[in-house]
């Protein structure tokens, strides 16, 4: 009764799909086992992609004595008990969800790896650059885990359908498999089992790709908001839009809406709206805000609407990143040390005993003066540099320089 993804789990690491980086003929893992030397270790990447399948390959190819330890749910006594055992011998211990080990137990368990009488592996569906106590990360290597490809996929159906752990005479289309590999979220184990709720299905027929959906019902969404998955789709999302590619934009909004989180939809598209259009197109920004706003007051399902329109006008408007450039150009200026003093010109406490120091603007013809604003340090930085792709922008120019002219002209009749 055990499930087929449990029945055809690899046995060796050419059975592993997609990670020959780490199990290949030249893989980091791989030379481990042939020099018989096993250094602690971290594994991650999405569920599926093969973590505890590797991590139980190596225990079995160490020639150690290995323990599995979950993070989540054993005790730190459970631990005490496996560690005991390193008075006979060094051992290995592969650690689930090692982003969930409590602070105590890391206290207790990091003695023993630094001695080296326990080698760890630890498994984790999270960037252990951002979840795994420093602890423990600055003592292991980190290698992720290449997500699963739907070619990869297809193939370990088709060894799957090969394998005597299926009892079947069923036979099935390509684009059948296809739909399973596409319906699994990069997931081999639940490719597996998609594959083996198909063959409940009774029928003579070869199985098309419209049995599996019958059998598979909703595909699985690979989505999560609390992995970097979450993260790459917002990441994708405002590099389709900034690219400008208005589908790409659709689709990866079309992502964000189904996990329904409406508030980091309306952040990012904020931001992307003075991030990367900016004074390329000063309107949009009120509009998007206005989109936004109309999303959060109606909610989802409507909410995709204002959305979508929104989104659509910023994919195919001009796109400026001046505006960012500029501010941060500045702030690693201030940041480096490289500022001098504020001129005393205008600084409110000077002026307040000299008001003749400080020439207010509107009191000269087109508000424009000789009279400096940087320090005397920074006197020649520009930060600010317009770009001409549209016309509001190119304006911006086209003012800036006409600036730059008269106040020239105005430093020379005071000369």
């Amino acid at each position: 009764m055990k499930p087929l993804a449990h029945r055809l789990r690899p046995t060796e690491f050419d059975q592993v799909v997609g990670q020959d980086h780490l199990i290949g003929e030249k893989g980091i893992i791989t030379s481990m086992i042939k020099q018989n030397k096993i250094i602690s270790f971290i594994l991650y990447g999405n569920p599926g992609t093969g973590k505890t399948t590797i991590a139980q390959l190596v225990a079995k190819k160490a020639g150690m004595e290995s323990f599995n330890f979950s993070a989540a749910t054993d005790s730190k006594a459970r631990l005490k008990e496996i560690i005991a055992t390193t008075a006979y011998h060094d051992i290995l211990v592969i650690i689930d969800e090692i982003h969930r080990m409590k602070t105590d137990i890391q206290d207790y368990l990091l003695p023993f790896v630094e001695e080296g009488k326990v080698t760890i592996i630890g498994l984790t569906t999270q960037n252990p650059y951002m979840s795994v106590n420093p602890a423990i990360r600055s003592r292991c290597h980190i290698y992720r885990l290449n997500d699963i490809t739907e070619s990869d996929i297809v193939k370990v159906l088709e060894l799957a359908l090969k394998s005597d752990y299926v009892d079947t005479d069923y036979r099935y289309t390509k684009g059948a498999l296809e739909y399973i590999a596409q319906s699994a979220g990069g997931e081999v184990r639940t490719a597996l089992n998609m594959l083996e709720a198909t063959m409940l299905i009774e029928t003579d027929e070869i199985i098309t790709k419209e049995i599996c959906k019958q059998a598979i019902g909703k595909p699985i969404l690979k989505l999560d908001d609390q992995q970097d998955n979450y993260f790459d789709i917002l990441s994708a999302f405002q590099k389709s839009i900034r690219g400008s590619d208005v589908d790409a934009s659709l689709h990866y909004l079309a992502r964000l809406i189904t996990l329904e989180d409406l508030g980091s939809i309306v952040r990012r598209m904020l931001v992307i709206a003075y991030e990367d259009i900016g004074l390329a197109n000063p309107n949009i920004g009120p509009k998007v805000v206005a989109a936004c706003d109309a999303a959060l007051k109606v909610g989802f399902p409507e909410a995709r609407i204002p959305l979508s329109v929104a989104v659509i006008d910023m994919a195919i408007s001009p796109k400026s990143n001046t505006a960012i450039s500029a501010i941060d150009l500045a702030l690693e200026t201030y940041q480096t040390g490289k500022v001098g003093p504020i001129p005393s010109h205008i600084l409110n406490r000077e002026i307040k005993a000299n008001p003749a120091l400080y020439k207010f603007p509107h009191n000269y013809p087109k508000a424009l003066v000789d009279q400096t604003y940087l320090p005397e340090s920074n006197i020649n930085d520009t930060y600010y540099n317009p770009k001409e792709e549209s016309t509001y922008e190119k304006a911006l120019k086209e003012r800036l320089i006409w600036i730059k002219q008269k106040k020239e002209l105005l430093k020379k009749e005071n000369k």
